[in-house]
């Protein structure tokens, strides 16, 4: 394909990744997404998206490929939260539009973003940082359960344990500190943060350019994991609720010096008021920007894109053609996977898209792959969204679509490591 490059570093596994480049097409532009392993986003083959192997880890060689393309790129940027901050950093030595790195890499540290976030005065959990599990444990003495055990530098629920007892609490930083990052699907963790478990209605903002473009309601499993299995957009809220999560939200990317592009923020709002529960310099995952955008029109991802590439960021203006219009609620729901084994299908696709108000199904996992339970995103198999003229209609077309799918898996006893179990 023809068109000035832009540059993506790395790519979502799901969902958000694939959009990416198909906003830079739609912009008269050429994706190149330079990866690791190219494999690993079988859409590039799919969707004859240009993929570069490159040791995305370092700066030197990420700046080599994006020379060796032999043209003028019109912008770096990056669709995975793990090199957001590689990306900003390519594009401010490039001279190009860029989030400031500095700001990127502060915040994907949850220990310090907390820290920024208290001594600004914006609400968190009370927490603190744990290298060891013995600190841990100590920690969760201290702070008083029951705590939640998270990645210091994680993303998608990954390694994330409600503990309501030393023992739990020393299993949960044991499998993130002592086990295989590779296994866990994170980069190696220096620490874990033990935090105050707050209880409440989960919500996250949408934020672009320092403005709230939709509040979200966020649908979790069963504890202790945390697992998100939907969202509605906008959330069923008052004017005045909407407003007061929002506010907080924006105090909290301001005070971590996120003020250009998309940042996710995500709250509890419990019986003492709404906490940060925390704070991504990225767009939200788990096709939160598809139902934002079937639910109001407005496309983040073109929006993303256009800021990286130098054009105008209007988050309103039109993007994915192939969208209907906006239809002013939208839900998505989760098809989840509850056992290992090996996937064979995915049924029920098409007669989920017949439905009324549904707006996408996709499957998110190929057949033949292993189905080991991570109690994370990695564990969704395939979604639904849905529009309707308010939450609760856009919910119930989504749950009907949702239960329209059926999912085979074939039994494999083995296939999860102990520490998952």
């Amino acid at each position: 394909m023809n068109g000035q490059p832009f540059v993506l570093v790395e790519s979502n596994t799901t969902g958000s990744g694939r959009l990416f480049c198909a906003a830079a097409r739609r912009l008269g532009l050429r994706p190149v997404v330079l990866a690791r392993d190219p494999a690993r986003y079988p859409y590039l083959a799919e969707d004859a998206v240009d993929g570069r192997r490159v040791d995305t880890a370092s700066i030197d060689a990420v700046l080599a490929a994006i020379e060796a393309l032999g043209a003028p790129v019109a912008g770096v940027t990056s669709s995975s939260e793990y090199f957001i901050a590689t990306a900003g950093e390519a594009a401010r030595r490039l001279g190009l539009p860029h989030v400031d790195p500095d700001a990127v890499r502060g915040c994907r540290d949850k220990a310090r973003q907390r820290a920024v976030l208290a001594a600004a005065g914006v609400p968190v959990p009370r927490f603190a940082p744990a290298a060891t599990v013995a600190a841990a444990v100590a920690a969760a003495g201290r702070i008083g359960g029951p705590v939640v055990c998270k990645p210091v530098a994680g993303s998608g629920s990954v390694g994330v344990r409600l503990c309501t007892s030393p023992a739990e609490v020393r299993r949960a930083a044991a499998a993130v500190l002592e086990g295989d990052p590779a296994a866990l699907g994170l980069p190696p963790q220096p620490a874990i943060v033990v935090e105050r478990y707050v209880a409440g209605t989960e919500y996250s903002v949408e934020i672009f350019d320092d403005a709230v473009v939709a509040v979200t309601r966020k649908y979790l499993g069963a504890e202790p994991h945390f697992v998100e299995v939907g969202h509605d957009v906008p959330a069923a809220l008052g004017p005045g609720d909407a407003e007061r999560i929002g506010a907080v939200a924006l105090r909290a990317v301001r005070a971590l010096g996120l003020r250009w592009s998309p940042a996710h923020v995500e709250l509890r709002d419990g019986p003492a008021g709404v906490s940060v529960i925390e704070v991504n310099p990225r767009l939200a995952g788990g096709m939160i920007p598809r139902a934002v955008q079937a639910a109001t029109g407005i496309d983040l991802i073109a929006a993303t894109v256009a800021r990286a590439a130098g054009r105008r960021a209007d988050p309103a203006a039109a993007g994915d053609a192939t969208m209907p219009g906006p239809a002013g609620a939208a839900a998505v729901r989760f098809l989840v996977a509850d056992r290992p084994g090996r996937l064979h299908a995915v049924d029920g696709v098409e007669a989920a898209r017949r439905l009324p108000g549904v707006v996408d199904v996709g499957v998110l996992r190929q057949p033949g792959s292993e189905v080991a339970l991570t109690h994370s995103f990695q564990d969704r198999l395939a979604y639904v969204i849905a529009g309707g003229p308010e939450p609760a209609v856009a919910g119930r077309r989504a749950n009907a679509a949702l239960a329209a799918l059926q999912v085979s898996i074939a039994p494999a006893p083995d296939a999860v490591p102990a520490w998952r179990r």
